[in-house]
């Protein structure tokens, strides 16, 4: 075999090493590069942002993405109010977490070159008190040198009613004295994930 020959068939079976081990390698949310916030509207014209402090999760070989949300991580800046949405709106006692699930084509991501962007139409699924809806949300994929960031480009609308919720939204209303409190929420994310062997 010459050189030239022997040359080319080595950087195929790198590429091939590399690629391949891209797409197996163990993708971890980065929890402190991450974000995920919803803005509610209260006495009509008055709205505000809220976040999700503590997420945790991972893409498995097979691209299936799960991420679990730890319901009493909800942040407000105000801290009576963190505990009165833990304990009247989620009830995080019952129901300590939600999660994410959705799937992506992991080899396409891992093959992306460090820096490119890609919008996908992302198909997923929200659970939360034991019971799970499906969305569509807007997604922009950039690869990072060591991972990868999912952004949403635009909002997904979560309503109340899709998961029970109506009574907590109006015993907090209640209890703030307010005369109206949003059903439906903008929710946005930035997800970092991690990659590692």
């Amino acid at each position: 075999m010459k050189m030239p020959q022997m040359l080319a068939q080595a950087t195929a079976l790198v590429t091939a090493v590399l690629l391949s081990g891209a797409a197996s390698a163990h993708w971890s949310l980065n929890n402190d590069a991450s974000t995920l916030s919803f803005v509610t509207v209260k006495a009509e014209h008055v709205a505000e942002v809220h976040t999700f402090d503590t997420l945790s999760g991972e893409i498995a070989d097979d691209g299936s993405v799960a991420i679990t949300i730890e319901l009493a991580s909800v942040n407000t800046l105000i801290p009576i109010r963190n505990e009165r949405m833990q304990a009247m709106l989620f009830e995080t006692e019952l129901f300590p977490e939600a999660s994410i699930s959705a799937a992506i084509d992991l080899d396409a991501m891992a093959a992306m070159d460090a820096g490119a962007s890609e919008t996908i139409q992302l198909n997923f699924s929200l659970s939360m008190r034991e019971t799970s809806r499906s969305y569509t949300a807007e997604v922009m994929v950039t690869r990072l040198e060591g991972g990868l960031v999912a952004s949403t480009l635009k909002p997904v609308i979560v309503t109340a009613e899709e998961f029970d919720l109506l009574t907590g939204v109006e015993a907090l209303r209640e209890v703030a004295g307010l005369p109206s409190i949003s059903r439906a929420v903008p929710v946005s994310f930035t997800v970092v994930f991690d990659q590692g062997h």
